[in-house]
């Protein structure tokens, strides 16, 4: 017994071989590049911004909504579709699964926060070793700060743990008020502005790393919500700060330091944006992406269904799950190249040819990721395989110059001549930048902010962009009542809608586009002619669509989703709130 005692007790003092210490895992440059890399690796596959954020997390809203079979009649399915329909209950197990892994990430985070400063390298190695440390810390920064601003548009109040897990001397942390979380990561960001490098600094290699612009231009798009409107756990009343202009003037300065740097521009072509870099599995190369989240591997862990999801069917192949609204179709101006980059209106059938969309959720799909347009590689028109191995676009820069325009309305209470100019450059780009196409941009306080919030709507459609921006405008509960109204007339061909066509006609066997026989704007003939197939178009709608898209959203609580079942239960320090 004492010999086994003895070789037990031997046993149990030596530490085994696969527990590493901070001081080992970052022990070098490669060590910490590999630690922020996991760091990264939060943001992707399903849960990540491969599926589940931008798809789900982020619809309905007056642009698009999710598949319909999720419906006020069939009462939810309480998992991912729920979340599109503003259903969601305290027992939705896909809140649990999404707060896990954004802890997860934080967790990462707060471990590279904690040990990169503390490297030998970082203030004793050569000159190269330091500035790759000081981005690798840079990098960690922004990418907590990006974990947290997801989990506070998600939850509102949330904890806030700022060291690693191992360190804290309790895991069961109580909400922290969001205001709070917000001001420590603009701080954070502050520094990692001061950390990280440009792009296209000397040295420094064309990748999906996270550089300066990016750090800036995620601090301006935070700025915005802390000064933006957000529902209050108290009042339970959608509010914004008093001091909201301090934070609309931390937007407008780091917005103004990415224009005047010369880093980044936009693309002059939309559609080469989406079709010739993200759907080709290229960089852009005007640095008009600031930051994005690089996807492959072919797996629900890193990879992501961008444009399986979303985009268009291709002999049957892809979920084309994403669909667009008419009324948003439809408000575009007719010049205007975007509509038809954002929304699709075709499949193409396993002969390879352009059919029309026919469809109980209409002829319109969200499509900026779509199928025919994947290359370098191409997905096969035959594979149903989902993972595509295209990149998630997080801040561009067009987003840039209209963060600067709003911040600078807001500011002066009238666009600036700077924000006008910011403004213009995004927008007529839309119209192939022929300025006689364009209309007038307003000078007013109110017209102006009407054209940002259209502007946003019509730039950023099917990006994930467009809920979180109604909801700190403060006006999603208006706009979803106006839009429910709008589907309703437009499902009944009412005034605005009257003199649109109730079918469609396209040409059969084209297999170069979807070649439709008259305008979007007039009806069509009661008979196709020769030559031409037809589908439905404003007949395409059930008459309980217009309340199903959004239906159980409930204004001064659906703005913020319930903490999920495990997290209650696994903490006692955390309380459900908004009602649910």
């Amino acid at each position: 017994m004492a010999i086994s005692f003895y070789s037990c007790k031997k046993f149990l003092t030596l530490s085994p071989n696969s527990a590493f210490d901070e001081a080992y895992v970052f022990g070098s440059v490669n060590d910490a590049y590999s630690a922020v890399i996991g760091t990264y690796a939060t943001l992707t596959g399903d849960r990540g911004y491969g599926g589940r954020i931008q798809y789900y997390f982020s619809n309905d809203c007056d642009e698009s909504y999710c598949n319909a079979s999720n419906t006020i009649t069939i009462g939810g399915d309480n998992g991912p579709k729920a979340l599109c329909r503003y259903n969601a209950l305290a027992t939705n197990t896909e809140l649990d699964a999404e707060w896990n892994i954004y802890y997860a990430g934080i967790d990462r985070a707060n471990h590279c926060i904690k040990s990169i400063p503390q490297m030998h390298l970082y203030t004793n190695g050569s000159e190269s070793d330091k500035a790759s440390l000081r981005r690798l810390y840079g990098e960690a920064l922004t990418l907590r700060a990006q974990f947290y601003f997801d989990l506070i548009k998600f939850w509102g109040d949330v904890p806030a743990p700022y060291i690693p897990s191992v360190d804290q001397p309790d895991l069961n942390l109580p909400a922290t008020n969001r205001d709070s979380i917000y001001d420590h990561i603009l701080n954070d960001l502050a520094l990692a502005d001061t950390l990280l490098p440009w792009r296209g600094d000397p040295g420094v290699t064309a990748d999906e790393r996270i550089t300066k612009g990016a750090a800036k231009a995620l601090r301006a798009r935070i700025a915005l919500f802390r000064g933006g409107y957000s529902l209050r756990a108290a009042s339970k009343q959608m509010e914004r700060p008093a001091d909201y202009l301090k934070y609309y003037q931390i937007a407008s300065d780091e917005c103004n330091d990415i224009i005047n740097s010369g880093k980044h521009h936009l693309n002059p072509s939309f559609q080469a944006v989406f079709k010739d870099n993200l759907d080709a599995h290229r960089l852009e190369p005007n640095g008009e992406i600031l930051f994005q989240v690089g996807l492959s591997g072919g797996t629900g862990v890193s990879d992501g269904r961008v444009g399986f999801i979303d985009g268009i069917r291709v002999n049957g192949n892809g979920m084309g799950s994403d669909w667009a609204l008419p009324t948003y179709f439809y408000k575009f101006d007719s010049l205007d190249v975007r509509r038809d980059v954002t929304i699709a209106s075709y499949a193409i059938n396993g002969s390879g040819y352009y059919t029309g969309l026919a469809s109980v959720y209409g002829p319109f799909v969200m499509a900026k990721f779509r199928r025919d347009w994947h290359s370098n590689p191409a997905t096969p028109a035959n594979s149903n395989f989902a993972y595509t191995g295209i990149s998630w676009p997080m801040i561009r820069y067009s987003d840039v110059l209209l963060m600067f325009a709003e911040a600078e309305n807001e500011i002066h209470h009238a666009p600036t001549a700077a924000a006008l100019d910011a403004f213009k450059q995004v927008h007529v780009r839309g119209f192939n930048g022929d300025e006689s196409q364009m209309g007038a941009i307003p000078s007013d306080y109110a017209g102006f902010f009407t054209a940002i919030t259209d502007e946003r709507m019509f730039e950023f459609g099917g990006e994930g962009l467009r809920k979180w921006d109604l909801i700190r405008w403060n006006l999603i509960s208006t706009v979803f009542s106006e839009t429910r109204v709008n589907l309703a007339k437009f499902r009944k061909l009412e005034a605005p809608y009257n003199n649109l066509p109730a079918k469609m006609y396209y040409l059969n066997n084209s297999a170069t586009g979807i070649v439709y026989y008259s305008s979007y704007y007039q009806p069509t003939p009661a008979t196709p002619p020769a030559g031409y197939s037809s589908v439905n178009w404003a007949s395409s709608y059930l008459n309980n669509f217009e309340n199903d898209w959004a239906g159980s959203f409930v204004p001064n609580q659906r703005e913020i989703l319930p903490y999920g079942p495990q997290t209650l239960s696994s903490n006692p320090n955390l309380h459900q709130g908004y009602g649910y």
